[in-house]
């Protein structure tokens, strides 16, 4: 996007919280969240042997899902309101193999618009080579917010501490 977003500090620990420590499907692949200072989603997956498929690769399933995520963190990441978005569209390019190697999907909101968001995303191998790309439509669900989720229904913007 040409101008800049302006995040929201509390969103961003929120939506980091929700994904890091709540969200099953990150817990079961393995996948980590972070975000860059203009407000893209980065999701990294280290090499899980468990994700190939038959003949030894990566799942294509498995681009999918990570392009997925970035692009929906980007969008949700864009947001200044306590909403829900969710995937009405997602457009892949599986453009190379990827095989034993760690992923990393980074996300790009391309265009904000009041319900609906575009966002682009790239997936890298561990070397750094381009291996898949998507592009990906997320709109607003303003009746779902993020506090409907019930970790963070009562969230005060700190991790809870070891051993609680």
């Amino acid at each position: 996007m040409d101008s800049p977003v302006n995040l929201n500090p509390d969103r961003l620990a929120k939506l980091l919280h929700m994904f890091n420590r709540v969200a099953p499907i990150a817990h079961t692949m393995g996948m980590s969240l972070t975000y860059d200072d203009e407000g893209q989603a980065i999701v990294d997956l280290p090499y899980n042997p468990d994700l190939d498929h038959a003949l030894g690769g990566v799942h294509g399933g498995v681009y999918a899902t990570l392009l997925d995520t970035a692009g929906w963190f980007t969008a949700a990441a864009a947001r200044d309101v306590d909403c829900w978005l969710a995937t009405a569209e997602l457009s892949i390019h599986f453009l190379a193999p990827a095989e034993r190697t760690s992923l990393r999907a980074v996300g790009r909101l391309i265009k904000q618009g009041k319900r609906q968001d575009v966002a682009e995303m790239r997936l890298y191998d561990g070397a750094g080579r381009l291996v898949g790309h998507a592009t990906g439509t997320f709109i607003l669900l303003p009746g779902l917010p993020l506090a409907q989720v019930p970790e963070l229904a009562s969230w005060r913007g700190q991790e809870p501490s070891e051993g609680t």
